[in-house]
């Protein structure tokens, strides 16, 4: 896969800000350090938790690729979360402020949360559940989702969150897999202005397991208010078991290899990959990397991601992360459009949010919105803003520094995976440059390099597969149920060196700093030339008139593969002729070079996207390969794809 550079690579460097670096929580020395040492290093970042039984091993490495860490040591996750906190005296700060959709507001402090946990904890056990369980989590994005994740890892339950966009059978199939002995679920939740119901999802998916369901209850929460179904033999409202229950709940211990959640990868199809993440570990990864990638204050900073709880970035930056930090949050129910589309711009203006975390595919929708829009209210409380989820392009980085964070603030593309469950490359905001695009280099302890087919370290100015080079705390220990998959999915590609193959096509530019090509599979292979669709997203979305890019490769019988790329065009734009089709084709092979020029370019009004935002390139693919189309149930707009198929014809 090596091969020089197509592209040019970006010359802009943003410096960290002159007093963030005087003061950062992590300094250059970091990296010095956990070289010199890293399992050293990694056992002082454990010493950021409370551990009721201290550990003498740090890492257990001896069968690998199964990694144990801290495994002689005890503690409690949601005790580290949420109870220490309490017992220092900060009982009283904020931990969520919540803002429901409809306009509702809640303030949980430490103090609330640890009361919430506790009667939660008491009424799972009433419920025969505890230490070896598996609890099924399916709730739109409340503080009950929280509270119920803590109460599993407080009795010892392993929880799997299942996203709330997914359908009746992604549900069973995890709930079967996993045998969850207890959902717990909602009537329902708010989207765009209207109640979107959950329950009946829960009892579709029960029947279609029928008696082969391990499920014993289903607890229900009510938050829209909406008539749900109810079985009185089966089903609990929250409010009867849960509010009536003691606050009073004393924490066990568990060992830090003890399984704290299972989460199963979005968008399967056939047998489910759960991935099976431990306490310890990962509790140590997910704090430290909060920490230094957000150079938090908790005292000061109020800190908002805007992933849903269903995805690892709830999972490591809302719950367990901050949380074990101390940090204050938002908790926002709803989508960036209801009631209006400023909503979460003046969620930051009237919570004062310091920390924004959110995904590219948001910040490109807001460019399409223009920034009007933003610049409509005061966000200068802001000093960092973060990027997760996919590879940035670098128009998004430029609108995302520029216009949200006003020059300001310096961003920190981060890349990480559902399976390293935290940050593995990342700018430390008050150490590294940031460059529009690139995830720049392995964050202290981390062992990340870009190789070719052989496993041999690249030069720089040249691209290859992204391998993890050491273990790191919050790995994935296995997949549930199914050790070999574990290995072959992604220990196998370079099993004589040890290295965890990433998925992820990458390339590191001339000073050696990482770019993330995003996955292996999402890589043409165009007349022999292997072509990234996220660099060609990124070349299309750098022309001024494009918002959003969607590019995919068509089999094609003279080239293997031909690129066919989707695209809409920003607010106010309505100029669709050929001579701007021949302008972008035009831009692209400027961009990048001939080769990458897209065969056809189709201008459309929206693209297929999940309700997490991740864009259904299989569903463009059948579009351009002139297939039906597969699948559509887990969109947020099942509608898009007719739009599309117009927009083509």
């Amino acid at each position: 896969m090596t091969e020089k550079l197509l592209s040019t690579d970006h010359p802009i460097r943003f410096e960290p800000p002159a007093d963030l670096a005087a003061a950062a929580n992590v300094t250059e020395a970091a990296y010095a350090r956990a070289e010199s040492d890293v399992e050293g290093f990694w056992a002082e970042q454990a010493e950021r938790l409370t551990w009721a039984e201290p550990f003498t091993e740090v890492l257990d490495w001896s069968d690998a690729p199964h990694a144990r860490w801290f495994a002689d040591g005890k503690l409690n996750a949601a005790y580290n979360c949420v109870d220490r906190h309490v017992e220092a005296g900060r009982g009283d700060k904020v931990a969520f402020h919540f803002v429901g959709e409809p306009g509702d507001t809640r303030d949980l402090t430490y103090a609330d949360l640890k009361d919430e946990v506790s009667r939660a904890a008491n009424a799972l056990t009433d419920l025969g559940v505890g230490s070896g369980d598996l609890v099924a989590i399916y709730l739109p994005m409340i503080p009950e989702a929280i509270v119920a994740m803590l109460a599993c890892a407080r009795i010892g339950a392993t929880h799997t969150v299942v996203f709330g966009g997914f359908s009746a059978e992604a549900l069973a199939s995890r709930i079967e897999d996993c045998r969850a002995k207890l959902v717990i679920t909602s009537d329902g939740g708010y989207r765009r202005g209207t109640p979107s119901p959950l329950k009946p999802a829960v009892d579709a998916a029960l029947a279609r397991l029928g008696g082969q369901s391990p499920v014993e209850h289903v607890l229900v929460v009510r938050r829209t208010g909406e008539y749900v179904p109810f079985d009185d033999a089966t089903d609990l409202w929250w409010h009867d078991v849960v509010d009536s229950a003691s606050p009073e709940h004393t924490p066990e211990a568990f060992d830090a290899e003890h399984p704290l959640y299972v989460m199963y990868s979005s968008g399967t199809t056939g047998k489910p990959k759960g991935i099976l993440h431990t306490t310890g570990g990962y509790l140590t990864g997910a704090a430290y990397t909060h920490h230094a990638v957000f150079d938090l204050e908790p005292d000061t900073d109020v800190y908002w991601c805007t992933a849903d709880i269903g995805w690892v970035t709830g999972h490591s930056y809302i719950v367990y992360g901050p949380l074990a930090n101390g940090a204050t949050q938002v908790l926002y129910e709803g989508t960036p459009d209801s009631p209006h589309r400023g909503r979460w711009w003046e969620i930051v203006e009237q919570y004062g949010v310091t920390l924004l975390y959110t995904a590219p595919t948001a910040i490109r929708t807001f460019m399409k919105w223009g920034r009007e829009i933003p610049d409509g209210y005061d966000l200068s409380s802001l000093r960092l803003l973060g990027s997760v989820g996919e590879p940035i392009n670098p128009e998004a980085y430029l609108w995302y520094r520029n216009v949200v964070g006003g020059d300001r603030c310096p961003v920190v593309d981060t890349w990480w995976q559902t399976e390293t469950g935290q940050m593995m490359i990342s700018p430390l905001p008050g150490v590294t440059a940031g460059k529009p695009g690139s995830a720049m280099r392995p964050l202290p302890g981390i062992g990340a390099d870009v190789v070719d087919e052989e496993g041999r370290s690249v030069p720089n100015g040249s691209r290859g597969y992204l391998v993890l080079t050491k273990p790191w705390p919050a790995m994935l220990r296995t997949l549930w149920q199914d050790d070999d998959r574990f290995v072959e999915t992604y220990w196998t590609r370079f099993a004589d060196l040890g290295y965890y193959f990433a998925g992820d096509g990458a390339k590191k530019d001339e000073d050696g700093d990482i770019w993330i090509l995003g996955r292996v599979d999402d890589v043409m292979n165009v007349s022999g030339h292997r072509l990234s669709t996220s660099e060609i997203e990124s070349a299309l979305v750098s022309h001024p008139r494009i918002a959003e890019a969607a590019v995919v490769g068509a089999a094609d019988e003279t080239t293997g593969q031909a690129v066919f790329a989707y695209v809409i065009l920003r607010a106010g734009d309505g100029n669709t002729g050929e001579a701007l089709i021949q302008e972008l084709r035009g831009h692209v092979a400027k961009e990048i070079g001939a080769i990458a020029k897209p065969r056809q370019i189709t201008i459309v009004p929206e693209l297929p996207k999940t309700r997490s935002g991740k864009i259904m390139r299989r569903l463009l693919r059948d579009v351009a390969e002139g297939r039906d189309v597969g699948d559509t149930t887990t969109l947020s707009d099942p509608n898009v794809m007719a739009l599309i198929a117009a927009a083509e014809g």
